[in-house]
Parts: C-alpha cells; sequence; structure tokens
C-alpha cells in the first residue's frame, strides 16, 4: 500500500491523545522512519499536520541495529521504563492492540465493559467505484442490520488506506434494526486502487471485512 495508508498519522494523533488524557500525563512516542522517498514522507507529515518529533533514518541504521521483522505489524512495540519490549503490534491498526497497550499502561486499570454478542449482516462484501476523475471525492453507501438478540455496537472502523474513511454510526443498533454507513474516497494519486475497510464490534463474526476497488484517473 501507499505510505500514508501505512502510517496512519491522523489515527496515531488521535490514540496519543486518548493516552495522555486517559493516564493525565505525557507519554512520550517515538518515531522512527525509513523512507524510500523523503520528499513523499516530509509532504504527508505536513498534510496530516504531525507535529510531534520524528526521526528520518536515511541509513536504516535502527533496523540493521535491531534486526526488525518485515512484517510492518511487529514494528511497533510498547517498552516499559527499562526499554524492554512488554507488548508488540501497531494500536492504530488493532482495537485489540489498542486495548492492551492502555490496559499495560494504566497498570489494568482501563477495564472494557462487557457487551452481550449479537449477529450482523453485512449488505455486500465488496463496493466498485467505478472510474471517476482524481479530483472528485467518492462516497458510496453499504448497510449493517442486526439479526441478533441484542444492541450491536460498533467499536472502531479500520481503514488500509488514509484516503478513505468511513463515516459510522456511534449509536447502538437495536436488534432488527438497519444502519446505513458511508465510505469516502479521497484519491491522492492517478491509480487502480483496492483498499479494505475493516468494521470491529460486538458481534460473533467481527471483525468485517468490505473491499473496495476502483480507478481514480
Amino acid at each position: 500500500g501507499c505510505t500514508s495508508c501505512k502510517l496512519q498519522l491522523p489515527r496515531w494523533k488521535q490514540f496519543m491523545q486518548e493516552v495522555d488524557s486517559t493516564l493525565n500525563r505525557p507519554i512520550p512516542f517515538v518515531f522512527y522512519f525509513h523512507p524510500k522517498d523523503m520528499k513523499e514522507l516530509r509532504y504527508i507529515t505536513r498534510r496530516d499536520v504531525f507535529t510531534y518529533p520524528v526521526c528520518f533514518d536515511e541509513m536504516d541504521d535502527f533496523n540493521q541495529l535491531n534486526h526488525f521483522p518485515g512484517e510492518m505489524t511487529f514494528q511497533t512495540f510498547l517498552l516499559d521504563k527499562d526499554n524492554k519490549v512488554v507488548a508488540i503490534g501497531n494500536p492504530v491498526h488493532n482495537p485489540k492492540v489498542k486495548e492492551l497497550y492502555l490496559e499495560i499502561l494504566t497498570d489494568g486499570e482501563v477495564v472494557k465493559a462487557e457487551t452481550p454478542m449479537t449477529k450482523v449482516n453485512l449488505d455486500v462484501a465488496s463496493i466498485d467505484f467505478g472510474s471517476f476523475p482524481q479530483l472528485e471525492k467518492q462516497e458510496r453507501k453499504f448497510t449493517l442490520t442486526n439479526t441478533g438478540q441484542h444492541v450491536l455496537v460498533i467499536y472502531d472502523v479500520v481503514t488500509s488506506c488514509g484516503c478513505t474513511k468511513v463515516n459510522y454510526s456511534k449509536e447502538g443498533i437495536r436488534p432488527g434494526e438497519k444502519a446505513v454507513q458511508t465510505v469516502i474516497y479521497e484519491a491522492e494519486k492517478a491509480e487502480h486502487f483496492s483498499k479494505t475497510v475493516t468494521i470491529y464490534c460486538n458481534a460473533d463474526n467481527s471483525p468485517l471485512r468490505l473491499k473496495i476497488t476502483g480507478n481514480a484517473e
């Protein structure tokens, strides 16, 4: 995927703010980037107004010293005060990892309320945006139907790309009811794209995955 998709800097800003507000004290976050395209990375940090300190590791020294796995999922980790790794995973890509990080940081004081499980139906498995001019923002709809016995709660919606956003219902969806959600795609450049929207909720088949494709010209 594109660099912006992988980094998800706006979501990192949200997570850092949540950590600071939850703990009532600042927690240091350290970002090391080994960019293939330095100009692109500088553009992305400016565009996303990412004002936190970052290190541009042009020679990949940090990785060569530590021999990180090639899988991006394992290149984010939580350290204790002695700089020992206590958890691995990307909290902006996976709500379960986010929950784990917050639990460790608060010594278990953050307790997630138990929500009864229900069942949900996603009306489409994929959405094809077709061909459209690159500068035109695109919107499509999809529907979630609560087919279970308890209120459906959407915990989080994670997109594989910063170009993709989802406006989803923050209110619970009652049994038998439907909720129409909106997926928005704003192309950064002209290209054929294939992205994934992942929906985390209190359903037996969570997470739900919606594939979106199209061609920005």
